[in-house]
């Protein structure tokens, strides 16, 4: 088993006698570094030690919602009612109100970017009957069933319980199981922002914006747990998960995080590694000069086939659209054009993308050759729960076609 002496920075903070100060309570530092194709571990510090978890948990709950997605037991677009007890869980949450409902991929999406602990909360009892405790012996059942011996949970948020535990290694393996066993939906971890009832929730995560190659998986902060991180990168056909917990600051923990990844790129890419990762990082700065570089429209490609439905003719003839609106994030365009597909029984779905004068970007869903009834009835449908939509007649069609050219 290939191991690091010590991680980067805390090489160079005891080099120079400097010790690293503790939060008070906190108990020491774990982390752990493996090769997410074999699972070899390449670096571990108090990996086996419990830990509180905190809202690391919800890739657990993460984990069961898609095993019920692939199990065709739910839909993305499927509403979860929200109980009493959900929103009135203690923040972060998205503010869903008691009585209401969300989709599925709402409260996926709510848990990837701002962590919300309502999200989490209805999605563990609508797997579970309405039941929030039993939903938790599920996860730890789970858990157990993944080789995640130590880890016990007692909630679906991660929200403070001194019987939730787990280690750093535990979290190792159900990162590595939700990349292998879910690879059509590992992309919502990599999240930016999307817009939930009008306002735009950004990700929390600041690694997934600053290291090289980094693309998902989920933060996490309790008093007690101190602040966690589990973070996926690849960087020359190599992937890496690494698992830092206890961490004093969010900035201690990002800063171990990279320097161990740096690590393990260097140990596992051998000489080409700095080359690799100048060339990442200097990507990395155009793409944040330049903003993405998209055709002015396009046809949607996703990488969840499950998410919009392919393409192709539906019969007839067939030349209304439905504009479906403009979104902070991809996600949030691509469950727009699922749910726009369901209700007009088809069409051929299109996103552009756009830049603001702030060099913000924007994307614009609409869903073409769908016909006049159709189109109509399906915006009707969709304006009834709160959705944008327009019908839009063959000659408004063809002039913003001509537009985006």
């Amino acid at each position: 088993m290939a191991r690091f002496v010590m991680l980067g920075c805390s090489l160079a903070m005891l080099a120079a006698g400097i010790a690293p100060v503790r939060a008070q309570g906190l108990p020491p530092m774990s982390a752990i570094l493996i090769d997410a194709r074999s699972g070899q571990v390449l670096y571990q510090q108090n990996a086996d030690e419990p830990r509180f978890p905190a809202s690391l948990t919800k890739l657990m709950t993460l984990y069961l919602l898609f095993e019920a997605l692939r199990d065709h037991r739910i839909t993305f677009d499927e509403m979860m009612p929200v109980s009493v007890h959900a929103a009135s869980v203690e923040p972060v949450k998205l503010g869903a109100l008691p009585g209401s409902r969300i989709t599925v991929q709402e409260a996926i999406l709510g848990m990837v970017t701002l962590s919300a602990n309502d999200a989490a909360t209805i999605a563990g009892e609508f797997l579970a009957g309405g039941d929030e405790t039993r939903f938790a012996a599920l996860m730890t059942l789970k858990a157990h069933t993944l080789g995640m011996d130590d880890t016990v949970f007692r909630n679906a948020s991660g929200l403070p319980n001194p019987n939730q535990i787990t280690t750093a290694h535990d979290l190792a393996i159900l990162a590595r199981r939700l990349i292998v066993d879910f690879p059509d939906d590992y992309h919502f971890f990599s999240t930016a922002s999307f817009l939930f009832h009008g306002r735009v929730i950004f990700n929390h995560d600041h690694l997934l914006k600053s290291y090289p190659g980094a693309d998902g998986m989920k933060t996490g902060y309790t008093n007690a747990a101190g602040h966690n991180l589990v973070t996926s990168a690849m960087r020359g056909g190599v992937r890496l998960i690494g698992v830092v917990m206890a961490a004093p600051s969010n900035g201690y923990r990002d800063r171990e995080m990279a320097g161990m990844l740096d690590d393990g790129f260097a140990q596992e890419l051998g000489g080409s590694a700095k080359l690799a990762a100048l060339q990442a990082a200097q990507a990395a700065r155009q793409t944040q000069d330049q903003g993405p570089v998209v055709p002015a429209t396009a046809p949607l490609t996703t990488a969840n086939p499950r998410a919009v439905a392919a393409n192709g003719g539906y019969g007839g003839r067939s030349d209304w659209s439905l504009d479906l609106g403009s979104y902070a994030s991809k996600a949030a365009a691509y469950q727009a054009l699922h749910i726009g597909q369901r209700e007009a029984g088809g069409g051929v779905v299109h996103l552009a993308a756009a830049h603001t004068k702030k060099r913000h970007v924007i994307w614009h869903a609409w869903i073409a050759s769908v016909s006049e009834s159709h189109a109509r009835a399906a915006c009707m449908a969709m304006n009834h729960y709160g959705r944008t939509c327009a019908p839009v007649h063959p000659m408004g069609a063809k002039s913003r076609e001509l537009a985006e050219r």
